[in-house]
């Protein structure tokens, strides 16, 4: 029995079609789920392959279902149409399933992905430094911490690298405003940022409006670039600084790399890249600047990509480069995933086009690389969710909000909570609507942020799932039974479930891998979060109209095994998502 059934059916399909003289290796069946009315899952390669070489598809789909049938019995199986195969799952198949995957425990190393036994290093979140979080950073941290959740989960080796910007023409603003001001650093990394910021603004302004002061931060950021002592030491503070204050949201939102990596770390490998790009014939000067173009792109046909300025200063091009051959080089990257906002999509595909062609000259392995994109948080009336005084949201500010309206809700919800208890159930259910109602979004799109609709426990939010969870958690604390001690191996023979909602919550269940699928295919989180709301909600009808505590010992035990997979599926989906749970609401 494997736990997800739609590639058992494929490679079985497969098998079976290969000992008939129409079909070769190439064939593909293309299981996917059914309409229920028909069946659970349904073949529909057939009428493409065999409608190529002529041949009758209803025809041979009939012996296929005939030698199938034979030799499969785990499903019954039927020809509809011009030729496709309908598969339904026998009940001793569904129960045979859920006796084997009804804990987390059971689902480890089970699930195999497109990623499996890979080496995928993922890039996401990589703010910048000498500036807090605000709400644009939510989407990337949230968005990457789930997928290499979900990536590690299906099998793949990851690593995680947070490519923050610790390096460019900020620090020579923000150094000379520093020394102009004589600003004395504190060891609060908070007050310490929020001071930064402001200095930073007052140094902008006055570079706009005094040439003097343009230049005077033009030549403090040289004297950084060549290693001065006072700069670097001052730069290297700034930096310790703000990853501490990043750290603490991160320690919050439950999100940890193996490794900081930032544009810093790169600077002195882009002369290579330079170098190799120009021995290649792939790089051509442009009015003093470095710059690659790709003549056979539509778009990128006349904008060049830059890589170094007409100036010799580098750029994100220049460190983007170095840092897929560091990760190649030195991570042995398979794939190489980055989590950004859609501003940065023209940016990531001429980033692709140029390393395929320099790694492919250089006779270097090239990774697959994939620009997971998102779109940006609005407001209620749909503009960029801000400040009233127009400014960003500060993250922290934004999830403390978030935990305050969890706890009113709780307050509301169970009065009769001790105090500790709610604060913990407020944090938990506060910081899981505010990352499930990101990740439920299609992410490609823009969403509107509405609190009244992320903290509710109706509808498809994190409380909602949260309090599914508890409630299975309290049927067993009412029977005082533990689930770790109940074993349900004797049900594995069990003909036949005694209802259609149990039957109905059996296929929810098996359906579990296939959203995974789904979910890491795209690199769409949001296809699970819709799945665990499907199936909190066919838990409700089953629970519903399937009494649990009944005298028969088989049928208990078989309503018990339906809820203990029914947890475990929820929790695991939503650790997976990044939300933690919760046993007691």
């Amino acid at each position: 029995m494997e736990f997800f059934l739609e590639a058992y059916l494929t490679r079985r399909v497969k098998e079976v079609a290969l000992t008939l003289p129409v079909f070769d290796a190439t064939f593909d069946p293309e299981i996917r789920p059914a309409d229920e009315r028909f069946g659970d899952f349904q073949a529909n390669g057939l009428l493409a392959y065999l409608g190529k070489r002529k041949e009758n598809p209803r025809m041979w789909a009939q012996q296929l279902m005939n030698l199938f049938a034979a030799h499969d019995p785990l499903f019954d199986v039927a020809v509809a149409g011009p030729g496709f195969l309908n598969f339904s799952l026998k009940d001793t198949t569904l129960m045979r399933w859920l006796c084997k995957f009804h804990t987390a425990s059971s689902y480890q190393g089970a699930y195999k992905s497109i990623f499996s036994d890979r080496t995928v290093v993922i890039d996401y979140s990589s703010p910048n430094t000498a500036k807090r979080m605000h709400v644009g950073h939510l989407r990337s941290m949230v968005i990457g911490e789930a997928l290499q959740r979900l990536i590690r989960f299906g099998g793949g080796r990851v690593i995680r690298d947070n490519h923050i910007g610790d390096w460019g023409t900020q620090f020579g603003i923000l150094l000379m405003q520093i020394k102009a001001s004589s600003y004395a650093f504190n060891e609060d990394p908070e007050a310490t940022i929020e001071a930064l910021e402001y200095l930073y603004q007052v140094g902008m302004t006055k570079t706009k409006e005094d040439a003097t002061a343009l230049d005077q931060a033009r030549q403090e950021l040289v004297k950084l670039q060549q290693g001065d002592a006072e700069n670097l030491m001052l730069w290297e503070r700034i930096n310790r600084l703000s990853y501490q204050s990043f750290d603490r949201i991160y320690q919050r939102m439950q999100v940890a790399f193996d490794h900081v990596l930032g544009e810093s770390f790169y600077r002195n490998k882009v002369d290579d890249v330079y170098d190799e790009l120009q021995k290649y014939q792939l790089a051509v000067f442009d009015g003093g600047a470095l710059v690659v173009f790709h003549p056979e792109h539509p778009r990128f046909c006349k904008q060049a990509f830059l890589i170094r300025k007409s100036d010799g200063a580098s750029n994100y091009a220049s460190t983007d480069l170095a840092t897929v051959k560091y990760r190649v080089q030195e991570f042995h990257a398979d794939d190489i995933v980055y989590v950004t906002d859609c501003r940065q999509c023209d940016h990531f595909e001429q980033l692709f086009l140029t390393v395929k062609k320099w790694f492919q000259a250089a006779d270097y392995r090239v990774p697959n690389m994939y620009h997971v994109y998102f779109g940006t948080i609005l407001d209620a009336h749909g503009k960029a969710i801000k400040t009233r005084e127009g400014r960003p949201i500060q993250l922290q500010s934004l999830l403390n909000e978030a935990v305050k309206r969890a706890y009113n809700l709780i307050q509301e919800k169970s009065p009769d909570l001790p105090e500790a208890e709610k604060r913990k159930v407020a944090e938990v259910v506060g910081l899981g609507a505010i990352k499930y109602a990101d990740l439920l979004q299609e992410r490609t799109g823009n969403y509107r942020f509405e609190w009244d609709k992320m903290i509710n426990f109706d509808g498809n939010t994190a409380p909602y799932l949260l309090y599914a969870i508890a409630r299975i958690y309290a049927i067993f604390r009412k029977l005082n039974l533990k689930i770790s001690t109940l074993d349900f191996a004797a049900l594995k023979d069990v003909q036949s479930f005694s209802t259609a909602t149990e039957r109905a919550l059996a296929k929810k269940l098996i359906a579990f891998p296939s959203a995974l699928n789904l979910a890491l295919k795209e690199l769409k989180p949001h296809w699970l979060c819709h799945y665990l709301f499907d199936l909190a909600g066919t838990f409700s009808a089953f629970y519903n109209a399937d009494k649990v505590a009944v005298e028969d010992t088989c049928l208990r035990q078989s309503r018990l095994l339906l809820c203990s997979a029914t947890l475990s599926t929820l929790e695991t989906g939503l650790h997976l998502l990044g939300l933690e749970t919760l046993e007691r609401m």
